[in-house]
């Protein structure tokens, strides 16, 4: 039914047998509970597509003031899952959620056999207590992301008939990767949604760009050293894709250099963590305007590790996209300038552990999987590794979101060893990109509140 005409001024409405009917119903508001939380990328992603973040959990108490610093309407929960107190507070917050997201660390695939199930594995205590979060609280829906070896080990039927509970869930594997979804940066994902039974509907299947499928990155020979250039499938499809990540007005494929060009100017040992954006050229790309909405007028999280000469000398040595097979005979002596450092295999090479050290960004196309380390990849143009702010934002991560640590000196229960800086690398590293975790919200929502004009506001809340 179309809505009664606005009425005009000092006027008043004509009796109605159908009042209720007059104005439409307002949708009801979906609220979203995270489990093993870490910084808060899922939840990230869920606040912009206009969920109501109320509470996160984790073990790691970095990572939890982090959560609470970005998510001050939140209730933050920080110890082990498996302690009893922990439990009720997240049982209680739980029930008032109506979706459940989480990436619980899960161990065992490897040892799956003689048709034993990875959720009876002692090794997986976390991923169970998600499952058994999920039976108690009952939410309309849930999303659960974990690594693609799930795949790999032939498990992913497995724990789809886990998180059914009996059935009370139509759960949908998928895989998806974030480059797919605006993020400037691989990483494949296994992703469980899962709806209600009750609700009869599905839950979606996310399309993306199919951008990864259609370009690569291609090593060809040079005059003095290898170049990396763009190779694009055959197709218009393809040329379209390709237009679209040379485009900086589309945020839609993001290269490397459409997400960080605006702060190559940050250099090795920085030291200044936050500077005002008028100290930076102005955003150069419609994803960088992105990032930077609602930051206010300073940028944070902006040090840079420094490093050694023999680092120095590699970088040099590595063009743009290119990894330690670039590296010249002499350049893979394990001390080139005779200085000391790090672990010695005594080879007098580099050994194998520190090849994925070695790689430089590529300019044109989004990043390689960012790992925990702040030496996983290295700036295209600058020989020097990245600030946490570069790393947050080939994440998809907002300016406006804030990496920081416990204040609390020391050994502290759940904290990771390394520091606080290597704490805010492995706190973006772990995160699920807000911008993927956005691209499930919002398919959600639109199955969740399309489907709650078809039946009771009361029957969403239950």
């Amino acid at each position: 039914m179309k809505n009664a005409p606005p009425l005009s001024v000092g006027t008043s409405p004509r009796p109605s047998r159908r009042k209720s009917a007059m104005l439409p119903s307002p949708p009801p508001k979906l609220t979203v509970m995270d489990l093993f939380a870490g910084a808060g990328g899922l939840s990230e992603g869920f606040r912009q597509a206009g969920f109501q973040v109320i509470a996160g959990s984790d073990n790691d108490p970095d990572a939890m003031a982090t959560y609470a610093l970005n998510f001050p309407e939140a209730q933050v929960i920080t110890g082990d899952i498996r302690q009893a107190a922990v439990k009720r507070k997240i049982m209680s917050a739980a029930k008032n959620a109506s979706i459940l997201v989480g990436g619980p660390p899960c161990q065992a695939f490897s040892q799956v056999r003689n048709h034993s199930r990875v959720i009876d594995d002692p090794r997986n205590e976390l991923y169970r207590e998600f499952v058994l979060v999920l039976g108690k609280s009952k939410p309309m829906a849930f999303v659960m992301e974990n690594v693609t070896g799930m795949d790999q080990m032939g498990v992913r039927e497995q724990i789809a008939d886990d998180l059914s509970i009996g059935g009370q869930y139509v759960v949908r594997p998928q895989v998806l990767d974030a480059a797919n979804f605006g993020v400037p940066q691989t990483r494949k994902r296994l992703i469980f949604i899962g709806i209600l039974a009750s609700l009869g509907v599905d839950p979606p299947i996310l399309r993306g760009s199919g951008a990864t499928d259609s370009i690569t990155l291609g090593r060809f020979s040079g005059s003095r050293r290898p170049i990396y250039k763009i190779v694009t499938q055959q197709g218009i499809f393809s040329s379209l894709i390709s237009c679209a990540l040379s485009n900086s007005s589309d945020a839609s494929i993001v290269s490397s250099s459409d997400a960080i060009s605006d702060l190559t100017q940050l250099k090795v040992g920085n030291r200044v963590d936050c500077q005002p954006y008028s100290e930076f050229p102005e955003a150069a790309t419609a994803y960088q305007r992105a990032m930077r909405q609602g930051a206010g007028e300073y940028l944070t999280n902006l040090q840079v590790p420094r490093s050694n000469r023999d680092t120095e000398l590699r970088l040099q040595g590595i063009p743009p996209g290119g990894n330690h097979r670039d590296l010249e005979d002499a350049l893979l002596e394990r001390y080139i300038t005779g200085q000391r450092w790090g672990q010695d295999n005594g080879t007098g090479r580099l050994s194998r552990r520190h090849f994925y050290a070695y790689r430089r960004l590529h300019p044109s196309i989004w990043a390689w999987t960012l790992n925990t380390k702040g030496d996983s990849v290295y700036h295209y143009d600058s020989a020097r590794a990245l600030s946490v702010r570069e790393f947050a934002r080939l994440q998809s991560f907002p300016d406006r979101f804030v990496f920081t640590t416990n204040p609390t000196k020391g050994v502290i229960a759940g904290r990771h060893q390394g520091g606080a800086a290597h704490s805010k690398y492995r706190q973006v590293g772990n995160a699920v990109p807000p911008l993927l975790a956005k691209a499930i919200a919002d398919e959600l929502r639109t199955i969740l509140l399309a489907d709650s004009h078809q039946r009771p506001i009361t029957a969403i809340a239950s």
